[in-house]
């Protein structure tokens, strides 16, 4: 039963994981039009995933993401939170 539970909190790591990449490289197509622009669409995307974003950040056309997935782990183990953090350059 434990490895359910291990299982599920990885599984979910993969997620937020893939949320960031995904999140970060969205930004990084919207810099031109502002860091506001670029972390407005990095939100939009998070969410998608079911995640949400922590941090955005655009520096020198470089955009730096962090996100978390909240979900409930079975057998008592309760709410955890998984974080990833992800980069992307400029385009083109």
């Amino acid at each position: 039963m434990s490895a359910m539970a291990v299982g599920g909190v990885r599984a979910a790591r993969h997620r937020a994981d893939a949320a960031a990449d995904l999140a970060a490289l969205a930004a990084a197509a919207r810099v031109p039009e502002g860091a506001a622009a670029a972390c407005a669409r990095a939100r939009s995307i998070t969410a998608e995933s079911g995640a949400r974003v922590a941090r955005c950040a655009v520096k020198d056309g470089t955009v730096d993401i962090s996100v978390t997935l909240a979900l409930r782990v079975p057998l008592g183990v309760g709410a955890v939170r998984v974080g990833s953090r992800a980069r992307a350059g400029p385009v083109g």
